[in-house]
This record gives C-alpha cells, sequence and structure tokens, in this order.
C-alpha cells in the first residue's frame, strides 16, 4: 500500500501530480512533431531538440519550487545545469549533423535519467515514484544506446521520439499513481 505521509507530502504529490500530467502532454506532442519532421534536422527538428532540455529546465524549477526544503531538490538543481547545458550542446550540435545531436542527446538522457532516479528514489515514502525511477533507469540505458547510434550507419531523430514517448508514458503512470496515493491513509 502506498501511503501520504503528511498533509506537506500530500501537496507536494498534488503539485507534482499536476506537474506530471504536464510533462505527459508535452512529450507526447513533442514527439508527435518531431516525428512530422521525418528524421530531418531542419528548423522544426532543430527548435524542437533544443526546447526539449528547455522545458525539462523549466519543469525542474517548478518541481523545486513545489518541493521545497521537503524533498531531494538538490538533484533537480543538478537537472536544471545540466538541461541548460545540453540545450546550447543541441544548438552547436544541430549545426554539425545528426551524429553529434545524438551524442550531445545521449549524454543529457544519461545525466538527466541518473538525478530523476536519484530524486524518484527519495521520493519514493510519497508514493507513485517507481515509474519515475523505472523511467530514470531507462533513460540513463537509453543515453548509453543514443551514443552508440551516433557511430551507426543510419542514425535516426525517430529514435529520440520514441524515448519521449516512453518518458510521458512513465509520466503519466506516476501522475496517476500520485493520484491514488493521495487518496490512501
Amino acid at each position: 500500500m502506498t501511503t501520504v505521509d503528511s498533509p506537506a507530502a500530500g501537496g507536494i504529490a498534488s503539485a507534482l501530480r499536476q506537474l506530471y500530467f504536464v510533462r505527459f502532454a508535452f512529450a507526447i506532442v513533442w514527439a508527435v512533431l518531431l516525428f512530422t519532421t521525418k528524421a530531418h534536422l531542419g528548423a522544426l527538428a532543430t527548435t524542437l531538440l533544443i526546447l526539449y532540455p528547455l522545458f525539462d529546465v523549466a519543469a525542474a524549477v517548478v518541481d523545486a519550487r513545489s518541493s521545497g526544503s521537503a524533498g531531494p531538490t538538490r538533484g533537480l538543481y543538478v537537472n536544471i545545469g545540466f538541461s541548460l547545458a545540453a540545450a546550447i550542446g543541441l544548438v552547436i550540435a544541430t549545426g554539425v549533423g545528426l551524429p553529434q545531436v545524438l551524442r550531445v542527446w545521449g549524454a543529457w538522457a544519461i545525466v538527466a535519467g541518473l538525478v530523476q532516479l536519484i530524486v524518484a528514489i527519495g521520493r519514493r515514502a510519497m508514493g507513485g515514484q517507481w515509474p519515475m525511477i523505472l523511467s530514470g533507469g531507462l533513460s540513463a540505458l537509453a543515453g548509453v544506446s543514443f551514443i552508440v547510434a551516433a557511430s551507426g550507419a543510419n542514425p535516426a531523430l525517430t529514435t529520440i521520439g520514441g524515448y519521449a514517448v516512453l518518458g510521458a508514458i512513465f509520466f503519466l503512470v506516476s501522475a496517476i499513481r500520485l493520484g491514488r496515493a493521495g487518496k490512501v491513509k
């Protein structure tokens, strides 16, 4: 059984639930738009690639503010810094080519995934965090696969779109579970 230990934890869980629903919707819309680029690294794909880590920055800021001192916010600040660096790296990489984009995205996915894993483990008592734990671990593994794929014969943007869809599903499941956790006392 999953429980929320205190009213403060319940407030954090409610804020996270809303944030996770927003992250789900953003990632689905983002992935659909990325799939429409037909794996071409043009203006739309470039904009989308840079936008995703910037959205992650905004989400981490909202998360940190919602959590206050009650949550494992140090990891969120690491994520903010690294996501900003990834966005800058993607600005450069999109001008060079798809293999470089996959390398930058892969490095970001590894770090962001490990941070997500650590933050979710720290929050597991509030409930609804198992999907985030799994998502963080899978993100780190996917990051490695992006870096490996960058050296392959046919690197593709569609793998990044699939990554976003899977992440969106994990955010949706976690949001639903957080809603259930708030009802169980």
